[in-house]
């Protein structure tokens, strides 16, 4: 083995070493400064509610096929 093989082992070695270890005292600080956060679980609806008056803003809206399939838009603020 080449002399310059040996030195860019001993390199990679090396560089290696320094991400482990600087890996592991960032996760040793970051978990030391910071006290753990409860979870919490939100609940969520499974479809976002209708604004009021909805009903009316839709109420002629039949679709182009009539059996009453349309897409209405409604716009808030």
């Amino acid at each position: 083995m080449t002399g310059r093989r040996r030195l860019w082992r001993r390199v990679a070695a090396a560089w290696l070493g320094v991400v482990v270890v600087a890996g592991g005292l960032t996760l040793w600080l970051r978990d030391s400064a910071e006290p753990p956060e409860p979870h919490v679980r939100e609940e969520a609806s499974p479809t976002p509610s209708l604004p009021e008056g909805w009903e009316s803003a839709c109420a002629g809206a039949a679709g182009p096929d009539g059996k009453g399939q349309a897409l209405c838009i409604i716009r808030t603020r």
